[in-house]
């Protein structure tokens, strides 16, 4: 029996384990980098040890240190959860020989779907479907579209869309290097792109006795840059001769490789209806709550009696009901989805039933660049699909979520597109979505109540003054369009005159609440301050503002056609240009690696390349110029 268990990762996922270790009665261990010595995760466990450093190199891709870090906490199982060195076999080999019980496949299996070539070539003597690779030297425009794939790895690092036969090679080049610098691995493979599909996948479990359970398929479509955003199950128009066939295929897949313990056999669904093996994931999934939420299995307990040796009794009971999980991401979905770093003031989501939290923050919480963005997954669980999203929908909205900027919004939106709505969405569906129409009339209210709400704070009369000849004034710039916002009125005795509003009558207002009644309508805004920062909740929605000083002052201006650095990160390639070279606007230049993506860095205008301060491996901070590009009659 396991006494006390190590979990070698962060944030939520080290949290939802050690949520089921307390149920068991197992003690827990955390591992920590000096950037979340303060994290919840830590501070949630029993005992922790510190891994010197702050890049995922240094600490939690160190298995050495994590294995000592068992021994010296005295923990005698290992979980590696999710990422970092879960789907690592030489780690699972270095927690096995260290007497150590590994919460996970064999090293074996690992090892096998570790390569997506190799596991190809298992599947297809498995009789499992697949897309035919394609032969980069010889493929013709006939099989355009093209991708290409790292074989090692995933999150959608090494993956290029071809869609012209010249790009091929370039795109070759590109996603090997990208491949290696994520994974050490260079390797890469060339398959028909199928630009219809859906991404589903089959939740497997299975104990060292024989038994293979299939827990249900979730829908994984929406997806930014490869990487899942929304995840439901069951998946909806999946017909019983499909479902049969991932069902199968899935069972064969973890008997082939002698699988054990909880893991996910990931296809792409053809328009028509074909599906087609992608990889296994040997390992729990960032999704699984879904699945737990149907089945009303604890896949986590599932996964630490199977490494003690339990049997799987029988069949499992079937699914019960509709599960949607949103992934709440610190990050810009208007700019090329750049994730946000930064503090994360309040954090509150309304408990209701039906609905499931797992997250790695709290109120305090600091979003760095040394980590996936990921902040929290919120999970909606209903008798129907409809029901499920129409309370995920309104959970998020009411959400309180005062930091940087996040993805919130967006998922509202997804979750309620008739499209989705009606299922059956393909991964092609967030890039199809048009760019958001904000509507100004919310943003406006918004403004006007962190005005009143600060003339409150400033005065001891609730802004009241007697000079009503005399306007008040204050600016906001909102986020995330940046868009600004001057806010005029007068407060006397007659009341509330504001410039624009000649529908809106001042109810109340504090220094932290506004009331309006707004065209007959009473409105509620909540706000909350934090230095210049400034958020109002409403039923109307969220609104981040920043105040803007009355009288601006002077700031320094970068060179023109400057590449300025939009994140704090690492620069991970640079492009074959030297100073003195033409280069073209959109032309990539260089290559910033943060949070677990990779962002490219554009010439902003067709010039010359007059500075280039980029090398591989600098660390640079936001606002830094990486290099500046002088157009055709200007100076530098």
């Amino acid at each position: 029996m396991i006494s006390s268990l190590l979990v070698a990762n962060r944030g939520e996922i080290a949290r939802r384990i050690f949520r089921t270790c307390r149920e068991l009665g197992i003690a827990t261990v955390a591992v920590y980098s000096d950037p979340d010595a303060d994290a919840p995760h830590v501070r949630e466990a029993d005992a922790a040890v510190r891994l010197p450093g702050s890049a995922p190199g240094d600490t939690y891709l160190r298995g050495e240190l994590i294995v000592r870090a068992a021994h010296t906490a005295g923990a005698d199982a290992v979980h590696p959860g999710y990422g970092f060195l879960s789907e690592n076999a030489g780690f699972a080999r270095a927690v096995l020989d260290a007497g150590l019980t590994w919460i996970g496949p064999p090293p074996e299996a690992v090892e096998a779907m570790g390569s997506k070539t190799r596991a190809k070539t298992l599947m297809a003597k498995a009789g499992v479907p697949l897309l035919e690779p394609v032969d980069p030297a010889t493929a013709t425009p006939d099989q355009l579209p093209l991708l290409v794939k790292a074989a090692a790895g995933g999150g959608g690092r090494g993956m290029r869309v071809v869609r012209e036969l010249g790009h091929l090679q370039g795109e070759l080049t590109a996603a090997r290097a990208e491949a290696s610098a994520a994974f050490g691995d260079g390797e890469v493979f060339v398959e028909p792109y199928v630009e219809d599909g859906r991404h589903i996948e089959v939740q497997v479990l299975a104990d060292a006795h024989g038994t293979v359970w299939t827990l249900g398929e979730r829908d994984c479509s929406v997806q930014r840059r490869h990487q899942k955003v929304i995840e439901e199950t069951p998946a909806p128009g999946i017909g019983d001769e499909l479902r049969r066939t991932l069902y199968e295929s899935a069972r064969e897949a973890a008997r082939t490789i002698g699988y054990v313990g909880a893991g996910t056999v990931e296809f792409l669904v053809s328009g028509d209806g074909r599906p087609y093996f992608l990889e296994m994931n040997t390992r729990l999934q960032v999704e699984h709550p879904v699945t737990e939420c149907v089945t009303g299995l604890d896949l986590v307990a599932w996964q630490i009696r199977v490494a003690e040796g339990a049997r799987l009794p029988g069949e499992p009971a079937p699914p019960s009901g509709h599960a949607i999980e949103a992934r709440l991401y610190a990050e810009d979905p208007t700019h090329d989805w750049q994730p946000r770093t930064g503090t994360v003031h309040r954090f509150a989501v309304r408990a209701a039933d039906g609905i499931r939290v797992d997250s790695g923050i709290e109120d305090g919480s600091t979003v760095t660049a040394h980590y996936d963005p990921l902040l929290a997954k919120v999970i909606a669980h209903a008798p129907t699909r409809q029901q499920a999203l129409r309370l995920l929908a309104h959970t998020l909205e009411r959400a309180r979520i005062h930091g940087p900027v996040t993805n919130r919004d967006l998922l509202v939106r997804v979750l309620r597109d008739p499209r989705f709505v009606d299922g059956g969405v393909t991964t092609a569906f967030l890039g199809q979505l048009p760019p958001t129409a904000t509507d100004p009339g919310p943003v406006r209210l918004a403004a006007l109540a962190a005005a009143l709400c600060d003339a409150a704070g400033r005065s001891p009369f609730g802004g009241w003054r007697n000079v009503p000849s005399q306007p008040q004034s204050k600016r906001y710039r909102a986020a995330p369009n940046g868009e600004e916002h001057e806010v005029r009125y007068r407060l006397g005795r007659e009341g509330l005159l504001a410039e624009g509003h000649p529908d809106v009558r001042l109810l109340t207002h504090t220094t932290d609440r506004a009331v309006f009644e707004v065209g007959g309508v009473r409105r509620e805004f909540d706000v909350s301050v934090y230095g210049d920062r400034v958020y109002v909740d409403s039923a109307l929605g969220a609104v981040a503002l920043t105040a803007l000083p009355r009288f601006p002052e002077p700031h320094t201006r970068t060179a023109p056609g400057s590449l300025i650095a939009p994140m704090p990160g690492t620069v991970v390639r640079v492009a074959e240009v030297a100073v003195g070279d033409r280069v073209a606007a959109g032309q990539p230049l260089v290559w910033l690696e943060a949070m677990k993506m990779e962002h490219q860095i554009t010439a902003p205008a067709s010039g010359t390349l007059s500075t280039l301060q980029a090398a591989v491996g600098r660390q640079v901070e936001v606002g830094t110029v990486l290099a500046v590009v002088t157009q055709e009659g200007t100076t530098e």
